[in-house]
């Protein structure tokens, strides 16, 4: 980690680079990293930066009450010069390819894979509007950096304080109702925001909405009761109650990455080869459901008694 930065009450931006100085991986627009922490916390966070960008990584990390152990950590004890092992990007977030204009609705920290999604589309030259909900301004992080991405680009910001007198909440809806046949929506925020938003964009083409949780509101799968085969092996293990995929298959040994364990990040995506998946991510579209090639084993069950992994 090369640098720690305060950017809003309650939030730091830690900047990474590679230890021997050799360029990242290349992102894309939206996109996450996880980061594994000296306490075995692993964490997914957004890329803040340009994804052109491949000397470091720029994340912004908050903390609150629902944040989480992990966010905690970085907070009280990660400092600059602090060696952090990191996953590769991921995206389950893109840029949608379209002309636009793209409307963002951010609430809190989500502004963060915003941030290099407008970068993209500055450089694309197409428009872009930002609708940014916070408490206060003490709370808002990247104020200075998405106004003068408007200014640069073909770019709107709406800031919306509903902490401070006279404030009041985003009316969705209303965002949503004033644009354009032709726009992309984008949330990212908490789950109340999150549930406002897919209410006012029910009626809209599922490939014009986009959305990204900070968190699950859907209990993991742990009832248990089946088999999941491990394609490659032929190896069958038993799911019992109170375990997800996940927790059975690390107890049985297997070696498998993951990292939230709530569907949102998309480190534990798995292909299927056989059965139907129950599935609790929040990631999949309805689309990815009924194609039925892969599942969130950290939270994903089975409808059928066998479940065929490719594992």
């Amino acid at each position: 980690m090369r640098t720690l930065r305060f950017e809003a009450e309650d939030v730091i931006s830690i900047e990474l680079t590679d230890l021997d100085g050799r360029p990242l991986p290349q992102f894309t627009s939206g996109a996450h990293i996880d980061v594994l922490l000296p306490n075995g916390v692993s964490r997914s966070y957004s890329l803040v930066n340009n994804p052109n960008d491949r000397g470091s990584y720029l994340l912004a990390v908050f903390r609150g009450p629902e944040a989480g152990a992990g966010s905690t950590y970085i907070h009280e004890n990660l400092r600059p010069g602090q060696p952090l092992w990191i996953s590769s990007p991921r995206n389950n977030f893109p840029l949608a390819h379209a002309d636009g204009p793209h409307v963002f609705i951010a609430g809190g920290i989500g502004v963060t894979p915003f941030c290099s999604m407008i970068e993209r589309l500055n450089e694309l030259g197409h428009r872009w509007k930002l609708f940014y909900c916070v408490r206060t301004r003490r709370k808002a992080a990247f104020m200075d950096k998405v106004t003068e991405l408007a200014r640069k680009g073909m770019g709107q910001v709406v800031f919306t304080f509903d902490g401070e007198p006279g404030g009041q909440l985003l009316d969705i809806s209303a965002v949503i109702a004033a644009e354009t046949t032709a726009a992309h929506f984008y949330c990212c925020g908490p789950n109340g925001m999150l549930t406002a938003y897919r209410v006012a964009c029910a009626s809209l083409p599922p490939e014009r909405v986009h959305l990204e949780y900070f968190s699950s509101d859907v209990a993991a799968a742990t009832g248990g009761g089946f088999v999941v085969v491990l394609a490659r092996s032929g190896r069958r293990i038993a799911i019992p109650p109170g375990e997800t995929i996940l927790d059975a298959l690390v107890r049985e040994g297997l070696n498998l990455s993951f990292s939230c364990k709530e569907g949102i990040c998309g480190a534990c995506e798995t292909g299927v080869v056989g059965g139907l998946p129950e599935h609790r991510d929040m990631i999949l579209t309805e689309g990815d459901r009924a194609a039925n090639q892969s599942m969130m084993i950290c939270c994903s069950g089975s409808r059928t008694p066998e479940l065929v992994l490719d594992l």
